[in-house]
Parts: structure tokens; sequence; C-alpha cells
């Protein structure tokens, strides 16, 4: 005898479909008139599942922005080859950055403008987050291309203000109503003067 097939999401299709019901809700009312029932509506769940995964609405996003920013990070990795010169990397990046963050400009902004107001766990989750990307930063500036043409590892330092400038541009585009795309070469130039050669 066959045993029947189950339909039944498995937790992590429940998880996944909150997240994207939580980043469409962001996309449409934005984070801070987003409540649970807008969440559970959209992500077409119950209460009672979204409360099996998240506390509330701040973890919730907690979740949705660490996950968005791995993409990001995991996105522009992936984008850069260590062997071509050090400035079609550098462009490569911040390509794939910017592509990343085109991708959910709602999601993107509201990390930067939303995070803060979350207390205690905004600190522990932007610390996270700064550390992930200092590490790409620094792993991506690590390689022989880069050293031989004069181009250290890039400082801690060096990354905070690379992820911080790169993050107000984006918000200040979004909320101008810009297109993320067309601060590209700005981007790019900016972080070349950063992080090439002092000589």
């Amino acid at each position: 005898m066959t045993p029947a097939r189950t339909t039944a999401a498995a937790p992590a299709d429940f998880r996944q479909r909150l997240l994207d019901g939580l980043a469409l809700s962001i996309t449409e009312r934005g984070y801070q008139d987003t409540t649970v029932a807008d969440i559970v509506r959209l992500a077409k769940t119950s209460r009672r599942t979204f409360y099996e995964h998240f506390s509330g609405k701040e973890p919730c996003f907690a979740a949705l922005i660490t996950e968005a920013n791995n993409e990001m990070i995991r996105r522009i990795a992936a984008a850069v080859d260590p062997a071509d010169p050090w400035q079609v990397q550098v462009r490569r990046a911040i390509g794939a950055w910017l592509d990343a963050a085109d991708t959910q400009r709602a999601v993107a902004h509201s990390w930067i403008r939303d995070v803060p107001a979350l207390g205690m766990l905004a600190r522990e989750l932007q610390r996270d987050l700064m550390e992930r990307f200092i590490t790409m930063v620094q792993t991506l500036t690590d390689t022989a291309e880069l050293r031989g043409a004069g181009v250290g590892r890039a400082s801690r330092q060096q990354a905070i203000v690379l992820l911080g400038g790169l993050r107000e541009l984006i918000a200040t585009t979004v909320e101008d109503g810009g297109r993320i795309a067309d601060i590209t070469e700005t981007a790019v130039q900016a972080s070349i003067a950063l992080l090439g050669p002092s000589s």
C-alpha cells in the first residue's frame, strides 16, 4: 500500500512565506505601517503560524534583513573574478551590490532607515551585518591581483567607510526617487579612490 502524499508545507516554507510577506508589505506600506496582520495576509497563512516562527514583527524584520544581506554578500562575492584587473573587480562588486539593492529597493531602504529604531536588537543586528560586510570586503581585497597592483587588503576602517557611504548613497537615492543604477559610476570611482594604491 502506497503512503498518502501530503501537500503540507515544511516549517521552512512557512518561514520563507512570512519573510516574503513582510518584504511585500514593506514595499506596499513601509515597515512602520506594517502589522503582523499584513504579514500573515500577504503570506497567506495564520497568526498562529507567524507566532510559531517569530515572537513579533521586529524579530521577523531582523530575520528578513539578515537574509537579504546574506544574499547580497553572496551575489557580490560571486560577481568578482580575483584574476581580473583590480578596478574591474571593484566595478563588478559595486555593480552586484547596487543590483542587489535595486532588486529589493524598499527592503534595502528599510534596512538603512528603520533598523535603528529596533533598540538593542538593532545594535546587535547592525554589528553582526557590519562584521559580515567587513569580512567580505577584506576577503575580496586580499588577492594576488590586488597586491600586485599595490592595493593592500582593506583595513577595517576602510571597509566601514565603504559600507556606510554606499548605504547612505543608496538610501538618499531611493528617497529622492532616483534610480540606483544611476549612482554606479559615482560609487565605483569613490570605491576605487578609497581602496586604491596610496602613492
